[in-house]
């Protein structure tokens, strides 16, 4: 899916709305790299897992997490396969329905806006009605399956 950069929702009142649930949106930290990671596998797989270990690069880390109380409740990764790219993503499901994906993507958006970048790509789209809704994201035809088509994919070894 594709997002004007140059047409998105404000961040501010979604960050201060996750601080009304006591939830931080925060860029991982470098420091945090190993368990930030290990989550990510747990949570959501080692393919994403993989991703996010592509998120923290010497210019900083390309990731948004979702804390609470010192424990991570979502996160999402930009510019980790691809430049200008957004995925993965996943907030936990007892955690869901609180707005937590929404707060990260459109951090997300910003980010790559600040980047410089005029419009974002959502690789790999699961819930597009969700990305249409929060950040007014469009369908690319025939995009599938785009940059992904030489992943290996293998099954995780036993």
């Amino acid at each position: 899916m594709l997002v004007r950069l140059y047409d998105l929702p404000p961040l501010e009142p979604e960050l201060s709305r996750m601080e009304s649930f006591g939830i931080k949106i925060q860029k991982a930290f470098p420091p945090d790299r190993l368990q930030v990671v290990d989550w990510v596998r747990r949570h959501s797989s080692p393919f994403a897992a993989g991703e996010a270990d592509c998120c923290f690069k010497d210019k900083g880390t390309t990731m948004f997490l979702a804390v609470k109380e010192g424990k991570i409740l979502g996160y999402a990764c930009y510019d980790a396969t691809a430049p200008d790219f957004f995925g993965p993503t996943r907030v936990l499901d007892s955690e869901q329905g609180k707005g937590i994906g929404r707060a990260l993507l459109i951090a997300s958006m910003h980010a790559l806006r600040n980047e410089g970048y005029g419009y974002a790509i959502i690789g790999s789209v699961g819930p597009a009605a969700f990305y249409e809704k929060c950040v007014g994201a469009t369908v690319i035809e025939d995009s599938e399956p785009g940059i992904y088509k030489d992943f290996l994919k293998m099954k995780e070894p036993q």
